[in-house]
């Protein structure tokens, strides 16, 4: 037999190794959990299980991940981000990384409004990428700029990462969903500042549209479709986040609230039919499904860990840092973005969160602050190669022409962007804090 601690350090090898072979998340934390909880500690775990199960099934703010779900999916297949394109383009065309611009705030509205990270990439991909090369843009800066608009539904909120994170630190959604509007915003602003400096300094790799195109639409016409196409989205990000920040509304109404007003939308434009209404609802079912199930397998997983004494071990393990807090956070940040490269962002929240978190909060750090550090980082999983999802999502729509060199080498500048983001929301607490601060929260 074995020393309990010495079994938790199996439990992550294994853990590791399954993912690697490339078993699926939920089977691995079932798996893992259950063997070595049973080697640690025997039957024991299997009698604490189904009050954990039944407190994540029974978890009102649960109900919130399917309605947005719903919302994003019934905007995503209405086809709204076609029309959004199509505006945002003409509007900001004409500025050199004019496009480019376009795409990041495209991406802003539709993180606000579906926070699906493959949508957001596949639509820009077919939409804009193929016409971007088209008028002279370089492909790698294009490749670059779509990817990096399609992850900041990550943290933009209504995010889904927020959400599980709120149950992992155990904070308020609405908390984190106002503490998320200042680095997503920063975010994005670093991004569009990154396009328009590029384009100044080096036209030819972002030229503007040209002026005769732009001409081909009135600008009352422009106006027209963008109080049309634009203005109903925003209303419903300020309808659905400004209940949820103003104290209104709870997530999960405001989610709802979200999910049929997606619905009046759709309907709006004329494209809300029974079948899509079908579509949009088993889409939604099999998402939510597969993080309910991840959420429950969670559960086995942290049990054992925890009768493991795997916290104890994580606690040693960061005593020997030197630097006090900074360094452990900092060496938090560094494995999360290792992680990245290899597994998605759930699998990082349920793993490396729940292992650092209890150390990080006990020598005083603002959890809240902490949930806005390890939501930037996250960002990063989807662009680093070799797993990053939003690199395959934007090479399966790619015309021939840009390879898979192109898009890596694309999205270096956006983890660099993101990593500057990072450290100066660390540096700058008050960049996350300041607006739950003004609420009250």
């Amino acid at each position: 037999m074995f020393e309990p601690q010495t079994y938790a350090i199996f439990m992550l090898v294994g853990f590791f190794a399954l993912l690697m072979i490339g078993v699926p998340v939920a089977t691995t934390l079932a798996v893992t959990g259950f063997v070595f909880g049973y080697l640690g500690f025997g039957d024991g775990l299997f009698a604490l299980l189904p009050a954990r199960f039944y407190g994540v099934v029974a978890g009102y703010q649960w109900m919130s991940i399917p309605l947005f779900v719903f919302m994003g999916v019934m905007l995503e297949k209405s086809r709204l981000a076609d029309d959004l394109l199509d505006v945002m383009g003409h509007i900001a065309g004409g500025v050199r990384g004019g496009m480019g611009v376009g795409i990041i705030l495209f991406g802003v509205l539709m993180g606000a409004t579906t926070g699906i990270v493959g949508a957001t990439v596949i639509t820009l991909g077919l939409l804009t990428l193929p016409t971007l090369i088209k008028r002279g843009y370089d492909k790698s800066i294009a490749a670059g700029a779509i990817c990096a608009s399609g992850t900041l539904g990550q943290i933009i909120p209504p995010s889904l990462i927020l959400i599980l994170l709120s149950d992992i630190m155990q904070l308020s959604v609405g908390t984190l969903f106002a503490a998320a509007v200042g680095p997503g915003m920063l975010l994005a602003a670093v991004y569009i500042i990154y396009l328009l400096v590029r384009g100044w300094m080096n036209p030819a790799l972002m030229p503007p549209i040209p002026q005769d195109e732009r001409d081909a639409v009135s600008r009352g016409e422009l106006w027209k479709r963008f109080w049309k196409v634009v203005v109903p989205p925003i209303l419903l990000v300020v309808a659905v986040l400004g209940s949820i920040v103003g104290g209104i509304a709870a997530p999960t109404e405001a989610a709802s609230m979200g999910a049929v007003g997606a619905m009046l939308i759709a309907a709006g434009a004329r494209r809300l039919t029974l079948k899509m209404l079908k579509d949009v609802a088993l889409e939604t079912s099999k998402i939510t499904a597969m993080m309910m199930l991840i959420l429950m397998m969670a559960q086995v997983f942290a049990l054992a860990f925890r009768g493991l004494h795997g916290e104890d071990l994580i606690s040693d393990m960061f005593e020997l840092l030197p630097g006090g807090v900074n360094s452990d956070i900092w060496f938090m940040m560094a494995l999360i973005f290792v992680l990245g490269f290899f597994i998605e962002w759930i699998e990082i929240s349920y793993i490396a969160v729940p292992l650092f978190m209890p150390v990080l909060l006990s020598q005083g750090v603002d959890p809240v602050w902490l949930a806005m550090l390890i939501t930037v980082n996250l960002q990063s999983s989807f662009l680093t190669p070799p797993f990053g999802w939003a690199l395959f999502y934007l090479k399966g729509v790619a015309p021939p022409e840009v390879t898979i060199k192109d898009i890596y080498k694309g999205v270096v500048p956006f983890i660099v962007m993101q990593a500057i983001t990072l450290a100066m929301v660390f540096f700058y607490p008050q960049i996350a804090l300041w607006l739950p601060k003004v609420i009250g929260w």
